[in-house]
C-alpha cells in the first residue's frame, strides 16, 4: 500500500508541476526565477525592489516583473505607461525607470510624474513623446498583467514567487516572508 501512495505522490506533484499557470514558471532556459506584481506607487513594492534585484544578481536567475497597478494609487497606472513605454526602447531601460521611480517614490505625485519622466529619458537619451499611448496598447498590456495575476488570486503588492521547472515537487512558492527568499531560492533549485 505506501508503494502506491509514494507513486501516487510522486505523480501529483508532477502533475502539480505541469499544471502550474504559465506566469508562475520561470522564462526558458532557465531553472528558477523571481516572478513579482508591483505596483510602482506601492511603499512596499519600492522596499523588496532592491532585494529582488540583489537575489536576482546573486544567484544569476531572471526577476520578471508585472504590474499590478491598486486603484486606491492615483498615479501608479501612469507610472506604468511609462515604464511600459521604456520597455518599447528595451526592456533594462523599462527597469531602469520602475527603479528610479521607486528611488524617487516619496517625491512624486500626480502633478510631478511627467517630469520625473522627462528626466529619466533625457538621462537615457531618449525621446519621450507628449502623448505616450496614443492609441491605449501600453494599458492594455499592464491590464493584461493586472487581469493575470487576478486570475492567480492576487489582491496586494508586492506579491513575490520563486519559481522553478523542476519535474517533481511543488513547481512555485509565494514568498511571503523576504528574509526567507534566499532559503527559498535554494529549495527550488
Amino acid at each position: 500500500m505506501s508503494a502506491l501512495f509514494l507513486l501516487l505522490l510522486v505523480v501529483g506533484l508532477t502533475a502539480s508541476a505541469q499544471n502550474a499557470p504559465e506566469v508562475l514558471r520561470p522564462p526558458k532556459g532557465s531553472q528558477v526565477a523571481i516572478v513579482v506584481f508591483e505596483d510602482l506607487q506601492c511603499p512596499d513594492c519600492r522596499r523588496a525592489a532592491p532585494l529582488l534585484a540583489e537575489a536576482g544578481r546573486t544567484y544569476k536567475i531572471p526577476v520578471v516583473r508585472h504590474d499590478f497597478p491598486l486603484p486606491m494609487h492615483n498615479w501608479s497606472m501612469q507610472a506604468a505607461v511609462f515604464a511600459r513605454y521604456f520597455d518599447t526602447k528595451s526592456k533594462t531601460v523599462g527597469n531602469e525607470f520602475r527603479d528610479y521611480i521607486f528611488e524617487h517614490q516619496l517625491e512624486i505625485n500626480p502633478d510631478n510624474l511627467r517630469s520625473f519622466a522627462e528626466k529619466f529619458a533625457g538621462e537615457k537619451k531618449v525621446d519621450l513623446p507628449f502623448v505616450v499611448d496614443p492609441d491605449g496598447k501600453l494599458a492594455a498590456l499592464i491590464n493584461a498583467d493586472k487581469n493575470l495575476g487576478t486570475s492567480i488570486g492576487l489582491n496586494h503588492t508586492p506579491t513575490i514567487y520563486v519559481v522553478s521547472n523542476k519535474p517533481s515537487g511543488k513547481p512555485f512558492v509565494e514568498v511571503v516572508d523576504r528574509s526567507q527568499l534566499y532559503q527559498l531560492i535554494d529549495s527550488m533549485k
